[in-house]
């Protein structure tokens, strides 16, 4: 009975109770709380073991997706650049905003890594994108030459066409096995949450929690400036239309996406709303899918971006340019791949922090807030996906301007009706 009251509780819930239990544990018993410590490695570790297959099978079954049918050949290419762009601008919108403040500086913790600091020089960054040995990347979870291997594989098998059907559906598979051990690992996150938060507390003191509000705030800050500033801008100088009328018309969803924080929970109401904007069915039915898997500007680009630089900053390690180009480029680009993972903003944290070698305990400040930031990653998301259907929409004669200027919705609730 107790049992299932338990998995009643929302697994945010769930989450947010072990951080508060692990840190009532670090205070109440200090030192000695470190002993919970491996709990929070054993969660780690799991994590560390998704990485590289999930990425792979991730990233070659999105390329797949888009398949080869010539009708949707440049409606793809420009959808997917569309959310190439933006997750760019995300990525770099949450670098300096998470550089302007300083969200961790105080807390002075210490890794249990030391992370190597041997820093090539741009030229070798390119050179070391490059897999020489696919299997050692996958072995060694060398992440950016994985993406790099996956894309080449995905893109290979949709020229082979029929006679790669049997590859990819192999691949179809082995995505959905990883999907499914995510999810089964990820159910594991109040407890190395738990066990983390003792050993941090019970290692460093309760001061270690205050900058949270200043990470939170980083992030909505972020959030809400590449919302009006990116895609309002997109909407009034590439479609010429204007940025107020959509987000009037995208409110419903949005409000829908930041309760939810849920992009595929979300679609209906996405759906409706960009339909009422004069985006046709059939590109509506094609973009707000995709862009709930793979357009993640908020879990993707301004998440693990300001993350990161948080996470560096509360363990006193400096990031170079070259740290904030990798994580610029990890993250917009395995964001295509990840996006549809359950958790999938945890495990691009994780691919994230990886390719820098920033500390993954780090994880476990952030977790117990996740679903407040969450809340806000979603509706940016979301966004992206509607600003997308009328960008690319308008540019392809996919919108109908008299619809999306249209006060009142009647065309759409009497077809609902019929």
């Amino acid at each position: 009975m107790m049992w299932q009251t338990i998995k009643q509780i929302p697994f945010w819930q769930k989450v947010l109770a072990g951080f508060f239990l692990g840190a009532m544990i670090g205070v109440i018993f200090g030192e000695s709380a470190t002993i919970l410590k491996p709990l929070g490695d054993l969660f780690i570790g799991a994590i560390k073991m998704l990485v590289a297959p999930l990425v792979f099978c991730a990233i070659v079954v999105s390329i797949t997706a888009l398949g080869s049918q010539v009708s949707l050949k440049r409606l793809s290419f420009k959808t997917l650049a569309m959310f190439m762009f933006t997750g760019t601008l995300a990525s770099l919108i949450g670098l300096t905003v998470g550089s302007l403040i300083d969200m961790g500086g105080s807390m002075d913790l210490v890794a249990t890594e030391v992370r190597e600091r041997n820093v090539p020089g741009f030229a070798q960054v390119l050179l070391d994108m490059i897999p020489i040995n696919p299997f050692a990347s996958l072995a060694e979870g060398k992440v950016l030459q994985i993406i790099i291997f996956a894309a080449l594989i995905g893109i290979a098998i949709n020229k082979v066409g029929e006679k790669a059907e049997p590859l990819k559906r192999t691949f179809e598979a082995g995505a959905e096995v990883m999907f499914q051990l995510t999810r089964m690992v990820l159910k594991l996150t109040p407890i190395g949450v738990f066990g983390l938060m003792a050993w941090v507390v019970g290692e460093y003191g309760l001061s270690t929690l205050l900058p949270l509000g200043k990470f939170i705030a980083a992030i909505y800050i972020a959030a809400f400036i590449h919302i009006t500033l990116v895609y309002g801008g997109l909407i009034k100088f590439v479609a010429k239309l204007s940025p107020i009328q959509f987000f009037r018309k995208a409110l419903p969803a949005q409000i829908v996406a930041f309760t939810t924080a849920s992009s595929f929970g979300t679609l209906p109401a996405s759906t409706r709303s960009t339909e009422s904007m004069g985006v046709s069915k059939r590109y509506a039915s094609f973009v707000l899918p995709l862009g709930a898997t793979m357009n993640m500007d908020g879990c993707g680009g301004i998440y693990p971006a300001i993350a990161a630089i948080f996470i560096a900053q509360i363990y006193g390690i400096h990031l170079d340019m070259t740290d904030y180009m990798l994580i610029a480029v990890t993250a917009t680009v395995a964001s295509v791949g990840t996006a549809g993972v359950p958790g999938s903003a945890m495990v691009m944290l994780s691919v994230t922090l990886g390719v820098v070698g920033l500390p993954l305990e780090g994880i476990a400040f952030i977790a117990a807030i996740d679903r407040i930031i969450d809340m806000m990653r979603t509706c940016t998301n979301v966004t992206g996906d509607m600003m997308t259907a009328v960008v690319i929409g308008k540019s392809e004669g996919q919108l109908d301007e008299k619809m999306f200027y249209a006060t009142e919705d009647k065309p759409l609730e009497q077809e609902a009706r019929s």
